[in-house]
C-alpha cells in the first residue's frame, strides 16, 4: 500500500503569481492565544508547521490539497482561505 506522502508527492500545484491561496491572518493570535497548534495537526497534507525559533506557523501553501478543513479547523478562525483562481492551485495527477 502507498504511503499517504507518496501519493501526494504526485499532485502538482501551479501557483498563481503573488497570490497565495492559504495564509496566517496574525501570527501574533498562534503564538499569544494557540496553545494546542491544532493547525499543524488537522491538515492532511503538512501545509502548516510550527517554528520555535521564529515562533510563527509557517505555511507551505504549495503542498496544499485545497480539502477545505483549514477554513473550519482553526479555533480562532485566524486562517485565511480561499479557493484559487481557475488554472491555477492543486491539479491531481489521478483526477
Amino acid at each position: 500500500m502507498e504511503k499517504l506522502t507518496d501519493k501526494l508527492f504526485t499532485n502538482r500545484y501551479v501557483e498563481d503569481t503573488g497570490h497565495a491561496h492559504v495564509e496566517i491572518g496574525n501570527q501574533d493570535v498562534c503564538r499569544d492565544r494557540c496553545t494546542g497548534k491544532y493547525c499543524n495537526y488537522f491538515c492532511p497534507a503538512g501545509v502548516y508547521e510550527w517554528d520555535e525559533d521564529k515562533q510563527q506557523n509557517i505555511v507551505s501553501f504549495g503542498n496544499c490539497v485545497e480539502c477545505g478543513a483549514c477554513a473550519i479547523g482553526c479555533p480562532y478562525d485566524n486562517i485565511i482561505c480561499f479557493t484559487p483562481r481557475g488554472g491555477f492551485g492543486v491539479q491531481f495527477k489521478n483526477g
